[in-house]
């Protein structure tokens, strides 16, 4: 459980990072970079950690399976909330096909 809050933490600071400068496109270009550079540096203090810790339970591909599904539900959130942008049914189409992923990468075969 810790893995994942700190999966949870990092994403929502990644998140941040990658997509919260698109409300500010009056900033130049190279503000913002620096900006996201600042917030990605925050978001390493959680991801590698998480990783760290997780390597002891899980395997390197089920680490980045998990990170890889929690990226999407934090993204989700954000461009909905913050962004306001529409949630389509085949975004969640697609997100339930990397559910699907999921079963398989972590099934005992």
């Amino acid at each position: 459980m810790q893995t994942v809050a700190l999966l949870t933490i990092s994403n929502v600071f990644m998140t941040l990072a990658w997509y919260g400068h698109l409300k500010f496109k009056e900033y130049p270009l190279f503000t913002v970079i620096l900006a996201s550079w600042g917030i990605a540096f925050i978001e390493y203090c959680f991801q590698v950690p998480a990783n760290r810790i997780g390597h002891a339970q899980f395997s390197a591909a089920q680490l980045k399976t998990i990170q890889e599904v929690i990226t999407l539900v934090v993204f989700s959130i954000f461009s909905v909330v913050y962004l306001k942008e529409a949630m389509k049914w085949n975004y969640v189409v697609g997100f339930a096909l990397i559910v699907i992923a999921v079963f398989v990468i972590f099934k005992e075969w």
